[in-house]
């Protein structure tokens, strides 16, 4: 027995110190890959910062890049979102320029996030500030923006200080088929807005969140909102009790293949009680997902 215990506490002593050093590996591994990603966007926005025009902001945009628009819904392709762009005179004169808060990378480095401040500075010589959520497709090392959306800043001071970046939960297998995860990510959308239905949009937005999830907040605020219960807050002015006024779906789920981060695209619909809601058309809209560990479910953490 004794015998048998010594071995056992022999082989641990020899495995163990292996192990820790390949999780440090692998956090280092992700630390770097989550820089080139925030390096890539500070890049794209200085060179747009450049030139006068969105010829700077939209060539960080991949050729199938979904936008969503209200007014327009689900843009998809960038030819699509150029020709929405121009036709802004504001924008298609601007020079754009954005400042990376966050970025945050999948396991297997090939797929990610960012969000951050806007601004628009106009030839009329004013300036319009905006928001932005970009998630990021990595392609043979070169990152580009798979799917964007901004919004207006409302008035107010913004603290612009870099974020820590979000790194990959422990466990992932970078080798791993991402169709189970896509599926259980398309669940989990549709779950979070059936029960939205019955416990109400605030306290939804609660359970499917964590303390690092981002809200873009709306026009009349000028930060980003960041925590679960301060989203829940946010988005629940005004709900009825128990309830929702909306619902959504996802059209389309894109997830790393490591199965620890994902995109979620589709529209978001009136909860018609009257002819007049019912005519309202749907708001496109997409979110980024994570599971912070191989056990845990999807929660979103930027929208």
């Amino acid at each position: 027995m004794r015998s048998t215990r010594r071995f056992t506490c022999l082989v641990l002593a020899l495995i163990l110190p292996g192990i820790a050093i390949a999780a440090e590996s692998a956090v280092a591994d992700s630390a770097q890959r989550a820089g080139e990603l925030l390096s890539a966007d500070r890049a794209f926005a200085a060179a747009s910062a450049a030139v006068r025009g969105i010829d700077g902001m939209v060539a960080a945009f991949t050729d199938d890049v979904v936008v969503p628009m209200p007014g327009k819904g689900l843009l998809a392709g960038k030819a699509a979102v150029i020709e929405a762009l121009r036709a802004n005179p504001g924008t298609a004169d601007a020079r754009i320029e954005w400042t990376p808060l966050r970025v945050g990378v999948s396991a297997d480095a090939s797929q990610g996030f960012s969000f951050g401040y806007m601004l628009e500075r106009r030839a009329d010589g004013t300036s319009v500030p905006y928001k932005y959520l970009s998630y990021w497709r990595c392609n043979e090392g070169t990152w580009k923006v798979l799917a964007w959306k901004r919004g207006r800043r409302g008035a107010g001071g913004t603290d612009a200080t870099t974020m820590p970046p979000l790194l990959p939960g422990p466990g992932f297998d970078k080798g791993q088929a991402a169709g189970g995860a896509a599926r259980d990510l398309e669940q989990a959308e549709l779950a979070f807005s059936d029960e939205a239905q019955t416990i109400g949009l605030g306290p939804a937005f609660a359970k499917y969140g964590t303390r690092e999830s981002m809200n873009l907040g709306g026009p009349a605020h000028a930060g980003l909102v960041f925590g679960a219960d301060a989203i829940a807050a946010l988005v629940g002015e005004g709900q009825p009790a128990g309830g929702s006024s909306v619902n959504w779906s996802a059209t389309r789920v894109i997830v790393a293949g490591s199965g620890d981060l994902g995109v979620s695209i589709g529209l978001i619909r009136h909860n018609a009680s009257t002819n007049e809601a019912a005519e309202r058309p749907p708001l496109p809209f997409f979110t980024v997902w994570r599971r912070a560990a191989v056990d845990q479910p999807w929660r979103y953490v930027a929208e």
